[in-house]
């Protein structure tokens, strides 16, 4: 059972891979906002959710590399680097805020999302001072809140809109199961 439920995890997270590679390639048809979308994220924090935080993380992480290997896309210093922290960071986050969560149900899924926004968005922020350094011609606090909030906005909104909907599609059809983890209390009741 073990061994089969590594398997399924494995496919996904192969496919959240091939998701994320893609997308960028369609959101880069509207010039205005397609970077602005964010659309490497939201297979990175599908991943983290269903599949678990392990392969959140390495799928998050690996994603930019490859995507850079096969199209030049992004751009590897410091915009990939810091990238491949930030998704890691996504991933590992959502998966795990998610698994620990008493209740696995919508709420649930907003605190993790939000969660792993705000420490990937962090993660991001660190790395990108340590590539560029500080202070006059390095990473300031106008390009972290640029970066990270403001050019984010539609990502960010599109993300909290179209992962849970996804989720609970995913609930509905049996794929995905909304659940409530027993706690030492119900065990002694029940």
């Amino acid at each position: 059972m073990v061994k089969k439920k590594n398997i399924l995890n494995m496919t996904m997270a192969a496919m959240f891979m091939a998701v994320g590679i893609v997308l960028p390639f369609f959101t880069g048809q509207i010039p205005q906002i397609g970077k602005m979308l964010l659309p490497m994220h939201i297979p990175v924090l599908l991943c983290g959710l269903i599949c678990g935080w392990r392969y959140g993380l390495a799928v998050g992480f690996v994603m930019p590399f490859l995507r850079y290997s096969m199209f030049g896309m992004p751009v590897l210093f410091p915009t990939g680097i810091a990238m491949a922290f930030e998704l890691a960071t996504y991933g590992m986050a959502s998966g795990l805020f998610y698994s620990r969560s008493c209740w696995q149900c919508v709420i649930s899924l907003y605190r993790s999302i939000i969660a792993a926004m705000i420490a990937g968005r962090i993660v991001w922020a660190f790395v990108q001072m340590v590539l560029l350094g500080t202070g006059e011609g390095g990473f300031t606090l106008q390009m972290f809140i640029a970066g990270a909030f403001i050019n984010a906005v539609p990502g960010i909104i599109l993300q909290l809109v179209l992962i849970p909907g996804i989720m609970v599609a995913l609930n509905r059809t049996g794929l995905v199961q909304f659940s409530r983890k027993k706690t030492s209390i119900q065990n002694a009741e029940g």
